[in-house]
């Protein structure tokens, strides 16, 4: 096994020693197993969990443009060139 020192708020290792404590865990443990966590989530995100992540956002600014979707070029085109 490997040692690793990392830095962090003061705040994330009290909270860290605060469940040491009250679980009898060791804060080497504790950490171990959130990075775990971390990397076990991490490696199995897949497109459809980004999507998952994500779909609450699509859709919700509205451009007042109702042909947006279909003629984005030309819009973008217009944009540029009324602004030179």
């Amino acid at each position: 096994m490997q040692q690793v020192t990392i830095r962090m708020p003061e705040q994330y290792l009290d909270r860290i020693e605060q469940i040491a404590s009250s679980t009898g865990l060791k804060k080497s443990d504790i950490t171990r197993m959130a990075i775990k966590k971390f990397i076990d989530e991490y490696s199995n995100e897949t497109d459809t969990d980004i999507y998952k992540k994500a779909k609450h956002l699509i859709g919700i600014v509205e451009s007042g443009i109702s042909d947006l979707g279909q003629n984005h070029r030309s819009h973008l085109i217009k944009r540029i060139t009324k602004g030179s």
